[in-house]
């Protein structure tokens, strides 16, 4: 398997697991906490979207914002506890806006050499994203990290084990 192959598997996979344990979750459900402390589903979704639409970006700034900075500035991780207000986003819209960028995320692979892969990540990520390759392994890991988070939240509301 050649290294294209394996980053549209990781692709592929952490979205499968992600839109499974999103699947029969409501747009209040995105806005329970499993615990005090903890993100709800609504700020994590946005997180996602955001820092992939960024990542992408760094690798090849794109002809067009995928993401609106408002919508990226509500979703910062300082205004992960605001109140419930901010959240107005339904879940039909944070899956067309992670639809979206995963597809200009498979775009831009599909796009790159081998040789480009291996070349140096962004600056703002090489500490954890060293190669524009591990940039791609970096937003199917941060997906699957998240989606074993919102597992939790399933677990709160009663929901159905899916995976």
């Amino acid at each position: 398997m050649k290294t294209h192959q394996v980053l549209f598997e990781l692709l592929s996979t952490s979205r499968f697991v992600m839109s499974s344990y999103l699947e029969d979750l409501t747009d209040d459900d995105l806005l329970v906490r499993p615990v005090d402390g903890a993100h709800h589903a609504a700020w994590q979704l946005g997180h996602l979207i955001s820092s992939e639409s960024q990542m992408i970006e760094g690798i090849r700034p794109q002809a067009q914002q995928l993401v609106a900075r408002d919508f990226a500035r509500r979703h910062d991780k300082s205004r992960a506890f605001e109140s419930a207000d901010l959240w107005e986003v339904s879940k039909s819209e944070y899956l067309t806006l992670m639809e979206l960028v995963r597809s200009a995320t498979l775009n831009l692979l599909r796009e790159l050499s081998e040789d480009e892969l291996s070349a140096a990540g962004p600056e703002f990520m090489r500490k954890y994203a060293p190669t524009v390759g591990s940039v791609f392994t970096s937003i199917g890991s941060h997906e699957l990290m998240h989606a074993g988070q919102i597992a939790v939240i399933r677990r709160k509301l009663g929901k159905p084990v899916v995976i």
